[in-house]
């Protein structure tokens, strides 16, 4: 994009035509922050279910290519930045679209705290300040600034973010292979402490020998898998915005698949799942896996997978901003949102308030959490599973419901619309409510709050939080055309006006 040329924008003002369908890859992977995924995910998974591990990562996957379908199909008939937000109001009404939208932000907010504390944590340890990175407050410090960084990023447009994802995420990528070259190298010369270096019994769905285990796993699972849905909520910067998002949703959870699967066989090859030593399964290295591993594994290179690390959680910081962002433009748009979250600024085209918004509320949270209660802190990262379940089953279900009259027109649409969405989204609902059972127990997490597990409490209740203010807003002036079903509803064209004169009314108040 020339400095001196205007880009063309959308209805909402947005920088129309950025990105192909390279740069939305790029950008859905950048958003799941592999490498960081992998350290903060892979211990507990092996804990939960041991050497079932791969196949775990498998199952969870066959819902998020389900609602990636879903996704896929929404997005080509009403490609809006809002996504599950402006979708599920199509689809079911205004008050379920709001919640979807809130679920959208939560899962981001939360997310931003623990991406900037891993930043924070593992970039003093590259400096080789071990006592820095142990500091709460320097640490927390440097977490902020991270999110300040790249919060600017991306207030600076969508163009010079998709050239810094393609760096970070092509360093991140090096890492991975360079790990599981050295494994090989290892395994083939003796030098691998597992007893077992391959099974297929690994990949063996009937032999999960826990159904409480298997239920966490998945749900680590779909913590390992959420964010390729950014290159979703950026449809409306895309040069194709019906086709290329979907496609990139697609082809980005399949990478992330043999990502993720190959990964951590060779880390199982190399280091077993005992639970001793550097085995997988001992709870000391649970929070890193890598931290455990990169010495013994790559020696004098195991810098290089520090580096990833921490490339990989800045990277997601600047990733995971722009879908809530961008989520939180369409929603003040449609009037579902005080109206100045709809503010674009001028030149670079990108939600300005909205941006700056979302850096401040999460460093607030993440600086609140971390001094109040790092137990707190760390339970709200452990329910995020929650909120990624919630509004990714709400938008399997509107992709069903929305679609209701052409499912039977084909059998593309059958599937597609129909059965793939209707399946991911009730074993979603499914891993939603167990998921919620388990973390009532006090036992599950780090705190208790009320009696009850604190995981529970803080997952929960950030959920009914968004109830509430849903609840509240709906009686301000500003947000009676939303909530009356007038400014968003099936009928209403996808990139509306920033002030638009009228409101196309359904009949139905946008129930059908």
């Amino acid at each position: 994009m020339s400095t001196d040329t205007a880009p063309a924008t959308g209805g909402k003002g947005l920088a129309v035509g950025t990105l192909g369908l390279a740069g939305s890859v790029v950008i859905g992977l950048a958003s799941t922050a592999p490498v960081y995924s992998l350290v903060a995910t892979l211990g507990w998974v092996v804990m939960a279910v041991g050497g079932q591990a791969p196949i775990a990562f498998i199952i969870a996957f066959i819902p998020m290519l389900f609602i990636a379908a879903a996704y896929q199909e929404l997005n080509r008939e009403v490609p809006d930045c809002g996504t599950t937000f402006t979708w599920a109001a199509k689809a079911f009404g205004p008050r379920v679209g709001w919640m979807g939208g809130w679920g959208v932000a939560v899962a981001g907010m939360v997310v931003l705290a623990n991406l900037a504390q891993i930043g924070g944590i593992y970039f003093w340890l590259i400096l080789g300040q071990e006592e820095l990175a142990e500091n709460t407050a320097v640490v927390t410090a440097t977490g902020v600034v991270f999110i300040a960084l790249m919060c600017w990023v991306s207030y600076r447009g969508l163009e010079i973010g998709e050239r810094l994802q393609v760096v970070l995420l092509g360093l991140q990528y090096l890492a991975l292979v360079l790990f599981v070259i050295y494994v090989i190298y290892r395994i083939s010369t003796g030098q691998a402490p597992a007893e077992e270096h391959f099974s297929w019994q690994w990949f063996n769905p009937f032999a999960f020998e826990d159904y409480s285990g298997f239920i966490e796993a998945v749900l680590l699972a779909l913590f390992i898998y959420w964010g390729w849905d950014t290159c979703l909520a950026l449809n409306e910067e895309t040069k194709d915005p019906k086709r290329i998002p979907g496609q990139a949703a697609i082809i980005s959870t399949t990478i992330l698949l043999v990502t993720y699967v190959g990964v951590t066989v060779a880390a199982m090859a190399y280091a077993g799942v005992g639970d001793e030593g550097i085995g997988l399964g001992n709870e000391a290295n649970a929070e890193d896996v890598f931290l455990a591993l990169k010495d013994v594994v790559m020696g004098p290179m195991a810098i290089v997978l520090v580096i990833a690390v921490m490339v990989s959680a800045v990277s997601s910081t600047q990733t995971t901003i722009l879908p809530t962002a961008r989520g939180t433009l369409s929603m003040a748009t449609y009037r579902a949102l005080p109206k100045r979250f709809k503010t674009v600024h001028p030149q670079f085209n990108t939600p300005s308030f909205s941006t700056l918004m979302m850096g401040v509320v999460a460093s607030v949270y993440y600086v609140g959490m971390t001094f109040v209660s790092e137990n707190i802190l760390a339970d709200s990262i452990a329910s995020l599973g929650l909120a990624i379940a919630f509004y990714y089953g709400i938008t399997g279900f509107a992709c069903v419901w929305y679609f209701r009259s052409s499912l039977t027109s084909s059998t593309r649409n059958l599937f597609l619309r129909g059965i793939f969405p209707l399946i991911g989204a009730v074993l979603l609902t499914y891993a939603f409510v167990q998921s919620a059972i388990d973390m009532w127990d006090v036992d599950y997490g780090y705190s208790t709050i009320f009696g009850i597990g604190g995981t529970f409490v803080v997952g929960v209740g950030a959920l009914a939080i968004g109830a509430v203010l849903m609840v509240v807003w709906s009686f301000f002036a500003e947000a009676k055309p939303y909530f009356a079903g007038e400014s968003l509803n099936r009928d209403t064209p996808v990139l509306v006006p920033d002030e638009p004169e009228t409101y196309p009314r359904s009949v139905d108040g946008g129930l059908s």
